[in-house]
C-alpha cells in the first residue's frame, strides 16, 4: 500500500508505541496534516458513533488504542480490559468497513496464544487451547479482531491485517507500578531501592518464566513493514525470536543500574505464562521485518531515558 497521499486514521497515536509508529509514517513521506490521531479524551471508542465518525473517509485505519498493563491490572480488572478492548474494535472495524477504508492494521498481542504453546510459538498454534488464566480476556477480546478481521475478508473483501507483537519496552513506557508491565516495573523497583539505600527488591513469582521482548522502535518498523506489504489473512509474529527468564532479567537490569542488592521473590504472586518465544520467520518472509536493536542496548537506552526524565 503506498502511504503518500493517503488519510490516516492512527489510534493510540500519542502513546508509548503509537508515538513512535507516528514518526514511521512521517519518515515515510507521509504529511503530518494527513495522520489523525484521537485523543481518548476527546474520542470514545467505546461508542460506536465515535468510530463511525472517525473513520469518514479515511483511507486506512492503523488501530493500535487498548486499555493494556501487567499481571497486576489484568487481576484487577478483567471485565473493564474484555469489555474495552472487545468492543474499541468491533465498532472501529465495522465502521472502517461500512465507509469504505481501504486497509486495516489491528494490533493483537501476544497474550492470544494458549498457556501451553510450543516453543516457539507459531501462528498456526494460535487457537490449541485456552490462554494463561491471568491475562486471557484481554488475549481473548484482543483475538476477537483477528475472527472479526478475517470473517470480514471472507464475507465482505475488507483488507483487514492481525499482527501480534510480544512484550515491548524502551524510551516513553508506562512506569506507572499500578498498570506497567515488567521491564518498566523492574527499572523503578530497582531505581527507587537505589535512592533508599534498600538491601533488597522483592520480585514477583518465581523468576522462571521466560519472556521475550521487543524493543518500541522495531515495533514500530515492523507495524509499518506490514502496512506497506502484507495483504493476507493469517496472523503475523511481531518479535526479536529470543527469550530470556525472569530471573536473568531481573539480574542484568541489576546489573546494568549497578545495584547491588539482594533478589528476593515473592512466590505468593503470579508467574504468568511459563514461557514466550516467538517464531518470527512469517513476518521475515511476507515483509522482511527483523529485530535490530539488541537487548542490553535498548534496555540501557531504556534505563538512561527513565533516568534523564525522572532527574535521578
Amino acid at each position: 500500500m503506498e502511504l503518500k497521499g493517503k488519510k490516516i486514521l492512527l489510534t493510540g497515536g500519542s502513546g508509548f508505541l503509537g508515538s513512535c509508529v507516528y514518526k514511521e509514517l512521517i519518515a515515510k513521506g507521509v504529511k503530518e496534516d494527513a495522520i489523525f490521531i484521537p485523543r481518548k479524551k476527546d474520542y470514545d471508542l467505546r461508542k460506536q458513533e465515535v468510530c463511525a465518525k472517525l473513520v469518514k473517509e479515511q483511507d486506512l485505519v492503523i488501530h493500535l488504542a487498548a486499555n493494556v498493563g501487567g499481571i497486576g491490572l489484568n487481576q484487577q480488572k478483567p471485565g473493564e480490559l474484555f469489555y474495552d478492548n472487545t468492543i474499541m474494535g468491533i465498532h472501529l472495524m465495522e465502521e472502517a468497513r461500512k465507509a469504505g477504508v481501504k486497509k486495516f492494521v489491528a494490533l493483537g498481542t501476544i497474550c492470544c496464544y494458549p498457556k501451553f504453546t510450543p516453543i516457539p510459538f507459531k501462528e498456526d498454534d494460535l487457537w490449541n487451547g485456552y490462554p494463561e488464566e491471568t491475562n486471557a480476556p484481554y488475549g481473548l477480546a484482543k483475538k476477537m479482531l483477528l475472527v472479526q478481521a478475517q470473517a470480514y475478508r471472507t464475507q465482505y473483501g475488507f483488507n483487514a491485517v492481525f499482527l501480534m507483537p510480544v512484550n515491548l519496552y524502551g524510551p516513553g513506557d508506562n512506569f506507572n507500578p499500578s498498570s506497567s508491565h515488567v521491564i518498566p516495573a523492574l527499572i523503578k523497583t530497582v531505581s527507587d531501592a537505589k535512592k533508599a539505600h534498600a538491601p533488597f527488591i522483592t520480585a514477583w513469582g518465581s523468576g522462571t518464566p521466560t519472556r521475550e521482548f521487543l524493543y518500541v522502535e522495531d515495533a514500530a518498523r515492523g507495524i509499518i513493514l506490514a502496512t506497506l506489504y502484507y495483504d493476507k489473512p493469517e496472523p503475523v509474529n511481531l518479535g526479536s525470536g529470543k527469550e530470556i527468564s525472569i530471573k536473568d532479567l531481573v539480574t542484568l537490569i541489576a546489573k546494568l543500574m549497578n545495584y547491588k542488592g539482594e533478589v528476593r521473590w515473592d512466590k505468593t504472586k503470579p508467574d504468568g505464562q511459563p514461557r514466550r518465544q516467538l517464531d518470527t520467520s512469517r513476518a521475515k518472509k511476507e515483509f522482511g521485518f527483523e529485530a535490530k536493536v539488541g537487548f542490553e542496548e535498548g534496555l540501557k537506552k531504556t534505563i538512561q531515558w527513565y533516568q534523564k526524565m525522572f532527574d535521578i
